[in-house]
């Protein structure tokens, strides 16, 4: 078999922060050693996709794929790959698990210290990207950049998962739906019987409620400034609503009084820093858990009182919910294909590529969860 050649195919390409997506044509290398390359199924745009497009923190990493919500299947394999064969379907995974680094072999961490989160827009192995335009070098995001018809990712960078997952609904399981899920189970590990309360009620809030629903909680509180979130809350295990430009005292002041002094766990699903102190001030003291998992906008650094934590309270990061891709999402993936988890329902929009612009506008208005980017079948020339 001849060794695999540069393709060119189509991606939507960012030349600025916050400039509208560009339709190009750009040329995809082969994979190199340890790296396989996909096409692309399905990419469901996530809100930190959005955040990053809109930050002017990092402007020199243009032009720039975006996208790492995906779903795809192998099309070749660079050398030393062993896991994965060409047709294999995968999920595409924006931290990578080596399984032989101190984190990866500890038990205790999903920081991968050789495939961590990518942040310069390049490849791990070689700190080069793997793709361009008319030979001008396009930047990765998260080294995956799935906006675009065929990618690159890193082996250890994408999971196997059953052909007889839709591609379509599976990609949520590869960020945000997951998040969720792993936050309530494997970061606060939730106990039945408790009171949660979730700020923000989008993709990853709704997939805290159900899982804390899943595992027995008594009383799911769901804080959202849309009041659309709350039929769609209830759906996923919220008990109870709360709209803070609705109410006449501090948000923290309604819930310790709705919850006898504070909810057990609190999450902030929002990436406001501001809300972590609030999620903070929510619950209990001597044992409540507050665990953020949004990505900031603006103003990362986070402000608390000290006493906060000096009663007893316990403030935890999260990132992609404490899982080990390729030691854990398959059995995600089971729960989805035995219908024990409803990611279906996360999807509110369905969309071409060529409408991935307007997939942002929704998203940057508040007016869809998860939409999800479906690329034509046949991509390569």
């Amino acid at each position: 078999m001849s060794p695999p050649s540069v393709i060119t195919c189509r991606a939507a390409v960012a030349w600025g922060p916050g400039e509208p997506l560009v339709m190009e044509q750009v040329e995809v290398d082969p994979p190199l050693p340890m790296e396989i390359r996909l096409r692309v199924v399905c990419t469901s745009l996530c809100r930190s996709d959005v955040t990053q497009w809109e930050s002017k923190a990092q402007p020199s990493l243009y032009p720039r794929i975006f996208g790492h919500e995906a779903s795809g299947i192998v099309e070749s394999i660079g050398e030393g790959v062993t896991e994965f064969e060409v047709g294999d379907h995968v999920l595409t995974i924006f931290i990578g698990e080596c399984q032989s680094c101190k984190h990866c072999v500890s038990g205790k961490s999903n920081m991968c210290q050789v495939l961590g989160l990518e942040r310069k827009g390049l490849m791990h192995s070689d700190q080069k990207t793997r793709f361009s335009i008319k030979g001008r070098p396009v930047y990765h995001y998260c080294a995956v950049s799935s906006f675009s018809e065929y990618t690159v990712v890193h082996s250890g960078c994408a999971v196997k998962i059953s052909p007889t997952a839709p591609m379509d609904r599976i990609c949520l399981l590869s960020c945000g739906a997951a998040a969720g899920f792993g936050a309530v189970w494997k970061v606060a590990d939730i106990s039945k019987g408790s009171t949660v309360v979730i700020f923000g009620l989008g993709t990853v809030g709704l997939s805290v409620a159900q899982a804390a629903k899943v595992r027995g909680a008594a009383h799911i509180i769901g804080v959202d400034i849309n009041n659309d979130k709350h039929e769609k809350g209830k759906a996923f295990g919220v008990t109870k609503f709360i709209n803070p430009d609705e109410c006449d005292e501090p948000i923290q002041q309604v819930i310790k009084s709705m919850t006898d002094g504070g909810a057990d766990y609190s999450f902030e699903c929002i990436g406001d820093t501001g809300a972590v102190s609030t999620a903070l001030q929510s619950c209990s003291d001597g044992w409540g858990l507050t665990v953020t998992l949004g990505v900031p906008k603006v103003k990362p650094e986070i402000s608390a009182h000290y006493a906060l934590l000096l009663s007893g309270k316990t403030l935890k990061g999260s990132l992609f919910g404490g899982w080990k891709p390729k030691s854990d999402l398959p059995s995600l993936v089971d729960k989805y294909l035995r219908k024990e988890i409803n990611v279906d329902d996360l999807v509110s929009h369905d969309m071409p590529l060529d409408r991935i612009n307007e997939a942002f506008n929704l998203m940057r208005e508040g007016k869809c969860l998860r939409c999800v980017i479906h690329m034509p079948d046949n991509s390569c020339t």
